[in-house]
């Protein structure tokens, strides 16, 4: 376990949070001051940790003073010394003595050292900052730098707002992080012939660069066996604040929608707007239309889907666009009233005379012909995005806000072809149905789980998203097929669950309402249970060997 000496001369908040943090199992053993009245001294007994006051006298060199801090120290035992607004600049035999020494500066050194880091900044008229941790040496604010966090400055800081968020967003990351990779034993620090300090290097920490091949389809493709090799240690991410929106999913919650100037592929953030009487799209229009534009980009035939609530409410293949969007709403038009329609072709006059026939909020494609721009502009609320050739590159990773954190993962971009699939029962499925299990998949990939998608050729016949239950996933989609779908229904469709079915009752269900093909991805304990039921049944069933789980 690592012990940390910490020296401060006011109120120490970084030691502070280093002592409630505890980075890597590390420990602060002990709060000197060269000022008996430092808040520190207080906060730190408040947390039961020692504390040493060893003022400088007058007249006392600092060697002197520094030697009595030695001494102060010594019987600590401690494997690193931490510096915290410490105003003494130390002397190479406190160096040499002392172990390894480190020093939070507020500022991105080598740029404005000394003691008017945010002036200096607001002075320059930089729009970032931050903080430096570095290994101390016998200069003012120099020493080999171990790692920086940055920060923007905002129109109308001061020094005081400024020193605050430095504090907050830089200083609490970086000191921490620098503390932990020393108990994790994987600084290395490179002296020169003089045992002076000259370079440092931290084993597993790529400074902060993104990860390989994060945006396009080129480069290595990580696996689950890849373990973090596909993961930067530290990860910068830098957006611009586009546009502040009405509000956010409800009325209450404030909101802004930002953008990443760096991506060059199809996006409804970088979509252009064509219908200037609509107003502009709100949080939820963003939100579904990035659903609606992902799932379109699965086909590469003509393709339409209708979102609602993130959730395909129908998706479609066909000859046309214009098929293709009427098959897509055929599945449930009850629910696609008020829905995000995406389409991966311009789109037509038909289409835009079909998609205009009823209140949608948004339709994003690719672009659009002037006489299907016209039929959507009679529509005076109707979003009309084009967001230009949907050939171009998405994000490889997709990340979701945590309380305190972030999770990243690669994006799913599993794709099956018949060959890929693994036909388990007595029954063979034909040729179209192995081709709609094709299709389905691709589309029970953008359902939330619990997710069951029915399909017929290549169009949905019923969606079951979101449920606790897979078997009710299963009951809600052939609900909706039987209830909702004009012109559909679940007698021989072929149904996809985008993960194994735990009990045999899911594929019973299905079997009662008339499915005959199943496409799964195997793995359950009750495999052979649920095969059985199926071969009772007479269904054909597939696997796929993975799942499609989509928890967002």
């Amino acid at each position: 376990m690592l012990t940390i000496a910490g020296l401060a001369s006011n109120r120490g908040r970084n030691l502070r949070h280093v002592a409630d943090r505890e980075p890597g199992g590390a420990t602060l053993g002990v709060v000197l001051a060269n000022d008996a009245d430092a808040p520190v001294l207080d906060a730190a007994a408040e947390r039961g940790i020692p504390t040493e006051v060893v003022e400088r006298e007058a007249g006392d060199a600092r060697e002197a003073h520094e030697r009595r801090v030695l001494d102060a120290l010594s019987g600590y035992d401690a494997d690193l010394v931490c510096l915290d607004g410490y105003m003494r600049v130390l002397t190479n035999e406190f160096l040499d003595a002392a172990p390894t020494t480190l020093n939070v500066h507020p500022s991105l050194l080598p740029a404005f050292p000394g003691l008017d880091a945010h002036d200096q900044v607001l002075d320059a008229g930089v729009r970032v900052t931050g903080c430096t941790v570095h290994i101390v040496d016998e200069t003012v604010d120099g020493g080999p730098i171990l790692t920086q966090e940055p920060v923007p400055v905002r129109e109308g800081d001061t020094a005081a707002t400024l020193k605050e968020r430095v504090l907050r967003e830089a200083e609490f990351a970086a000191y921490p992080r620098a503390i932990r990779w020393f108990a994790e034993d994987r600084v290395e620090i490179e002296h020169d012939e003089d045992g002076r300090p000259v370079g440092v290097s931290v084993a597993g920490d790529d400074h902060g660069g993104t990860a390989v091949d994060e945006r396009g389809d080129g480069g290595t493709t990580s696996g689950p066996d890849d373990g973090e090799g596909a993961f930067p240690a530290r990860r910068f991410v830098s957006v611009d604040r586009e546009s502040a929106l009405r509000y956010g999913e409800n009325p209450h919650q404030a909101a802004a929608l930002y953008a990443d100037g760096t991506h060059e592929g199809p996006s409804v953030v970088g979509a252009t707007e064509l219908n200037p009487a609509a107003r502009a799209l709100s949080y939820n229009n963003y939100n579904d239309a990035d659903a609606a534009l992902g799932l379109v980009r699965e086909f590469e035939e003509p393709a339409a889907v209708v979102v609602k609530h993130t959730n395909p409410a129908g998706c479609a293949t066909a000859d046309t666009l214009t098929e293709a969007y009427a098959d897509a709403l055929a599945t449930d038009p009850m629910s696609a009233y008020g829905g995000i329609v995406a389409l991966n072709r311009e789109c037509d006059a038909d289409t835009a005379a079909r998609v205009a026939d009823s209140f949608k909020e948004v339709v994003v494609a690719p672009g659009y012909t002037e006489a299907g721009l016209a039929a959507l502009r009679d529509r005076e609320s109707l979003r009309v995005l084009a967001a230009g050739s949907l050939d171009g590159p998405t994000d490889r990773l997709a990340e979701k806000l945590l309380v305190g954190g972030r999770l990243l993962q690669e994006r799913d971009r599993q794709r099956f072809v018949p060959e890929d699939l693994e036909v388990v029962t007595e029954r063979e499925p034909t040729d179209e149905q192995v081709g709609t299990m094709c299709f389905a998949w691709q589309v029970a990939k953008h359902v939330k789980s619990n997710a069951i998608v029915l399909a017929d050729g290549t169009e949905t016949v019923g969606i079951g998203m979101g449920q606790v239950s897979r078997v009710d996933a299963v009951r809600l989609a052939t609900m909706k097929a039987d209830e909702h779908a004009e012109g559909k229904d679940t007698a021989g469709a072929v149904m996809a669950s985008d993960a194994f079915f735990p009990f045999p009752d899911g594929v019973e269900a299905a079997a009662d309402a008339g499915v005959e093909a199943v496409v799964q991805p195997g793995g359950s304990n009750n495999d052979d249970d649920v095969i059985a039921a199926a071969d009772e049944h007479g269904l054909a069933m597939a696997f796929t060997g993975r799942r499609c789980f989509r928890h967002d």
